[in-house]
């Protein structure tokens, strides 16, 4: 696959289509097995409390692959993306009911780079709270 998006189509400022992506306590319990982090924490609801968190949360891992997937619909291509990075800020609270939480997630490139590469600025909020900070990836468009 390559990116669908042209890097000459693409200016500084250029908004990604913003998606809104729910969490679920189930989706949680499948991404625990799936990525062997069964950290109590994130299915455990009395012990999440015990620790001193307001309830279960998300795995930060979970929340970054839920946020650059913004981007990755954007070029159409996983495979562009050439490196990504962010900082946990906030934790994805995710309480047992049947509308879990929800992560909001906006960008725009905020830079253009050599060899048709681009830096994406991402937001990620929920709950109104910034759940990742410097969430920054860089792509390479066609």
């Amino acid at each position: 696959m390559t990116a669908k998006i042209s890097y000459d189509d693409v200016e500084v400022g250029t908004e990604l289509p913003a998606q809104t992506f729910g969490v679920t306590r189930a989706m949680l319990v499948r991404y625990a097995g799936a990525s062997g982090d069964f950290n109590p924490i994130h299915w455990n609801e009395k012990f999440a409390k015990e620790v001193g968190l307001p309830d279960v949360i998300a795995h930060g891992m979970f929340t970054m692959a839920e946020a650059v997937r913004v981007v990755t619909d954007w070029t159409g291509d996983p495979g562009a993306v050439v490196e990504y990075g962010v900082r946990f800020t906030k934790p994805v609270v995710v309480p047992n009911d049947d509308q879990g939480a929800t992560i909001e997630v906006s960008g725009k490139v905020a830079a253009k780079l050599d060899d048709n590469t681009v830096r994406v600025d991402l937001v990620a909020m929920s709950a109104g709270q910034k759940v990742l900070g410097m969430s920054r990836a860089v792509v390479r468009l066609a």
